[in-house]
Order: structure tokens, then sequence, then C-alpha cells
């Protein structure tokens, strides 16, 4: 048995201080854990501090300590005249701003450049918040409306028309492509050798175009009698008014359901009317402003962000044609992916501005930005369709079967369940081909477009300005620029996947 009767151990000396623990939080803490807690990463932060001080450093001095701050010519950045070493020539920046922002647009229109951007800062920023409400409204505000509008600032000019004169436009121009071939393979047979096949063919081509020019006769002479009026467009609008709303009533339900797709499409005629209006479309608009006079970051932005909001639909579009199950559908997507990843970007813009036109009647001309506009969305459509292609990858294919189980559509499917998971898989594909499409608009200088850089590069020609750091200060602006829109855009690209992949969160 234990004696419980013995005395208790009692200790006569301290115990010695035990070492502290090793600080792993704030500045000390962070160089002991990230810096320095290896021999290999001692090493390289030893070469990360040569780095910043052989190029941070003198880049600071540059820029900020040995810059020229004010002056109105180029002696102010000449080092006989500074006293001392010249570093950046800012005045050379604030003299030249207008033309790196506007090109040469006219100075006495600017301010419908002003008016465009603040729109479309107004209708984006809403749009990028997440918990702003009206999303829908919003989104439809800034994909379609804003374009529009956005077109009539920057280029000016009216409208003479509305639906019906532009539908019928374009049958018109299709009937007469149709018939004009038609009577050229007609008039080719009288010389060839395959004759009668010709002969056949064209006389064949000759009878559609006329059974066109027949069925599109009502919208043709409704036409010509709007333009007849006293108010062609406004008569126009109400026409197309009345039939697209009729249209939406049956289509959204008719009696019992059609009274929101009506009122709908009222409200939105009606916005149309009032922008018409404070515009004065209907009277030959804004004084026009010829795309060849556009120029620094205006064009820049316009390729950008048409690039960008072109491309996603044309990449989606083909992402899901290259997995159809049908062969034309599969094997076209196929070839269009193929052929415009397989040449370079430079290529398609020479395409696009020298020989397309070649492709359309000779009287219908193509503006020289558009041409480059669709050059660039066809170019990032293809490489987003190969991003896009990866994220649906990647989706289970228990979603789907698990959606046809539950009797749900194709459409409803792939729109509902699949691409949105598709899309959040590959946001930073998605934005990295963004931001490599606001990086290479630079290149439509070589089809005599004048972005940012093409617009910095014709002022270096000004002799009021010529000094050994004019170069130098132009473009650390315009990297200063570029850095801003792309790094802002991997900022809010990580903000958005961490939001949509919260579920995955440690």
């Amino acid at each position: 048995m234990t004696d419980l009767s013995a005395s208790p151990f009692v200790r006569q000396n301290l115990v010695a201080e035990r070492a502290a623990p090793t600080k792993t939080t704030g500045f000390i803490g962070f160089l002991r854990t990230r810096l320095l807690n290896s021999p290999g990463n001692i090493l390289l932060t030893i070469l990360g501090l040569l780095l910043a001080w052989y190029i941070v450093v003198p880049a600071v001095r540059f820029l900020l300590v040995d810059a020229v701050w004010t002056g109105k010519d180029r002696t102010a950045c000449l080092a006989e005249k500074a006293g001392h070493e010249v570093g950046a020539c800012w005045p050379y920046i604030q003299a030249k701003l207008a033309q790196l922002i506007y090109g040469f647009y006219p100075e006495a229109q600017r301010w419908r450049v002003n008016l465009t951007y603040a729109l479309g800062a107004a209708l984006l920023l809403p749009l990028l918040m997440p918990r702003l409400p009206a999303k829908g409204l919003n989104s439809g505000l800034f994909f379609f409306a804003f374009p529009v509008v956005a077109f009539f600032l920057l280029h000016g000019g009216g409208i003479s028309g509305f639906g019906v004169s532009w539908i019928a436009g374009l049958l018109q121009l299709f009937e007469q492509s149709i018939g004009g071939a038609g009577d050229l393979l007609v008039n080719l047979s009288r010389s060839s050798a395959i004759a009668p096949l010709l002969w056949v063919v064209g006389k064949v081509l000759v009878l559609v175009g006329v059974l066109i020019h027949w069925l599109i006769f009502p919208l043709t002479w409704l036409r010509d009698q709007l333009q007849a009026s006293s108010l062609p467009v406004w008569g126009d609008f109400l026409v197309t008014a009345v039939i697209v709303s009729a249209v939406m009533f049956v289509l959204g339900g008719g009696v019992r359901t059609g009274r929101r797709a009506l009122l709908g499409s009222l409200l939105t005629f009606a916005g149309i009317a009032v922008g018409i209006k404070l515009m004065g479309l209907d009277h030959g608009g804004f004084p026009i402003v010829d795309t060849r006079l556009w120029g620094g970051l205006l064009v820049t932005l316009v390729i950008a962000i048409t690039g960008i909001v072109a491309s996603m639909p044309i990449g989606i579009a083909l992402a899901l044609g290259r997995r159809s199950t049908i062969p034309l559908i599969r094997i076209f997507s196929i070839a269009f992916i193929e052929f415009w990843r397989g040449v370079p970007l430079i290529t398609v813009l020479f395409f696009a501005t020298y020989m397309l036109p070649l492709f359309v009647p000779g009287n219908f001309a193509v503006d020289g930005l558009l041409r480059a506009l669709i050059g660039v969305a066809i170019f990032t459509g293809a490489y987003m369709a190969e991003v896009i292609r990866g994220g649906l990858a990647a989706v289970a294919r228990g979603q789907a079967e698990a959606a046809s189980a539950l009797g749900l559509s194709w459409w409803k499917t792939t729109s509902l369940i699949v691409l949105p998971q598709a899309l959040r898989y590959v946001i930073p594909g998605i934005v990295n081909s963004f931001i490599s499409l606001f990086k290479d608009t630079s290149l439509v200088s070589i089809v005599a477009l004048f972005d940012l850089l093409g617009s910095l590069r014709a002022s270096f020609s000004d002799p009021v300005w010529t000094t050994p750091t004019t170069a130098f200060t132009g473009f650390a602006f315009a990297g200063m620029i570029y850095f801003v829109f792309c790094f802002g855009m991997s900022r809010y690209s990580l903000f958005v996947e961490n939001r949509l992949n919260a579920h995955r969160r440690h």
C-alpha cells in the first residue's frame, strides 16, 4: 500500500526561464518566414534588393527626382538650362496630353468624347459592384444602348429612317446581289466553254432575285411611303414600335401573360425616342467626325472594349459549336478556330483593312476603324473559344446528366448549369485574353490607325519638344496608362474569382 502520510515534494529553486518563441507575425516575422527562412531565400532576397537598387531607384530618380515639371518648350528640359542632369520632361506630356487622349479629334467637339467616357464609367462601375441592384437593366443599357449612343456621339450624323427602312434596305441589297450575280453568269455564258451550265445557273439566280423582289415588295413599298411623308424618321419609328410591340406581346403569351413583355417593349421604344430627340438624330445629329481623325487613348479604348465585348459571344458560340454532335457545325467551328488562331494578328488586320472591301458590294463602303474592329473581334473570339472549351471540358458529365434527368432541355442545361460553371473555372484565362487584347491594340498603328502609342510616336516629330529624354518620358507615361488598366482588370478578376469560389475556401 502507498504511504499516504509521506510528506509531498516541494521545489526549493526556481525553474530556469525558457527562450521566447520565434516571432512569426509583423514585419520581423515576415522577414523570418518569407525572406530569410532558408539559404536559397536569403540569396533570392539579396538578388531582389540589388535588382531594385539598380532598376527602381534610377527609375524613381528619372521620373520624380531629376524630372522637370514646368516649361513652355524644349529648352526647359535641357541640362544646360536646368543646371543638372535632366530626367523626365513632364511639360512635354502636359503639352501633348490632348493629342494622346483624343488624337486629332476637333477641339470644339471633344466634349462629346468626354461625355462618352462619363457615360461609359457611369454604366460600368455599378455593373462591377455586386451588391448594387438592377443588374439586368444596367447590363442592357451598357451592352446594347451605350454602343449606339457612343457611336452617334463620337462619329456624329443622324438617321433618315428606322427599323422598316433599315430592314428593307438590307433585304433589297441582298436581292440586288443575287440578281447581279445571275446577270453576270448569263453574260459569261456567251463566251465560255460551259455556257449551258452558266446560263442555267444564272437564270436560276435571276429568278430567285425576282422572287425575293416580290416577296419584299410590301416592305419596300411601306418604306417608300414613309420616306415620302413629312416626318420620315418618326413615322418609321412609330410603325416599327407598333410591329415589334405586337410581336413581343404575342410571344410573351398574349392577353394572359404578354402584358409585361408589351410594357417592356413600349418603355424601350420610349427611351429610344428620348435619345433620338436629345441628340437630334432626326435632324442630322452632331457634326460628323471621320474616324481618321480619332486617335490616342480614344482609339485604344474603342478597339479594346469592342473586342472584349464582341469576343465573348463569339467565343461561347464557337466553343459550343466545337463540342456539337452535328458534324457540319463542329467542322465549321474547328476550321474557323484553327484558321484564325493560325495567323498572327498583324495578318488579320491587313486582311480586314485591305481585303475585306473586296468581299462586299461595290456601293457598300466599310469604315477603316470598323474593319479593324471586325478583325480584332474575330481573332480574339477564336482564342476565347479555346479558353471557354477548356472550362466546358472541366464540368463533370454528371451535371448535364442530372439536368437531363430533371427534364431540362439542352438550351436550359447549357445556359443555366454547364456554362456558368465553365466560365467560373476559366476566369483567369478569360481575363488574361482581355489583358493581352488591350496591349495588342497598339498593332493597329500598322494600318494607319493612331492609337495611344501611335499618337505618342507622332508627337515625337514636333521639333518644339525634341530633347534627349522626350521619348523616354512618353513611353514611361504610356506604360503607366497600360499598367493601370491591365492591373485593374487583373485585380478585379481575382475579386470575382474569390467571390464565385467561396464554397471552395478552407
